[in-house]
């Protein structure tokens, strides 16, 4: 009943681990040195060896300074409401604020 093989579903490049990504450049394609590659120069070598068109990432269009910028206006009125004794909304806006400290991670 069960003759069929189910076509196994392969991850997407950018979800692989190098090791994978080394694994899966050496057997499918013919390319050099991909032991001496990281991971971003293995999927454009992979990809482009597959054929395949990247995207270009998404950039966001805040730079850091105007998301430190955003940063220092949150951390005022935190202050301002610390001093009101409102806890919760202090939570919030700390929250706010480290969500910002990653984005600058990323984005920089």
């Amino acid at each position: 009943m069960g003759g069929k093989k189910k076509a196994e579903k392969q991850k997407p490049l950018d979800k692989m681990t190098v090791k994978d990504l080394r694994d899966l450049a050496k057997q499918e394609t013919d390319l050099q040195g991909v032991f001496g590659m990281n991971k971003a120069e293995l999927i454009g070598a992979i990809s482009k060896a597959r054929g395949i068109v990247l995207e270009e990432p998404k950039k966001t269009s805040s730079s850091v300074r105007e998301i430190k910028a955003k940063m220092r206006g949150l951390k005022a009125v935190r202050e301002n409401v610390l001093k009101e004794s409102n806890e919760k909304m202090a939570g919030i806006l700390k929250k706010r604020i480290n969500r910002l400290k990653k984005l600058t991670r990323r984005v920089g």
